[in-house]
């Protein structure tokens, strides 16, 4: 289920990524690169502030203070077609300690 709230997809979104890191023994301290896709109207070649802002925020949440690279690229679809954000990650188990 999506949520209606584009902030609470992005942090569910987030909230997913975690719990994969963590079946695999890694977490958010792992991360060495992130790729997030931002559903954009067709034509549209920006990503709004509604996105940057809930994506930042959520990184300094989870990071705390460490800055992966991050490529952030805009699609007209995702994987459903309710979707407005995906999140990859690149990790590294243990290096983060």
């Amino acid at each position: 289920m999506i949520p209606d709230s584009l902030e609470e997809e992005i942090v569910r979104a987030f909230d997913n990524v975690e719990r994969t890191l963590a079946t695999v023994g890694a977490s958010w301290r792992d991360v060495i690169h992130v790729n997030s896709y931002h559903k954009v109207a067709p034509g549209d070649d920006a990503i709004g502030d509604d996105h940057n802002s809930v994506m930042v925020e959520q990184f300094r949440r989870r990071l705390g203070g460490r800055a992966p690279i991050w490529t952030e690229t805009g699609v007209t679809v995702l994987g459903l077609a309710a979707m407005r954000v995906e999140i990859r990650v690149t990790a590294i188990v243990g290096s983060g300690n």
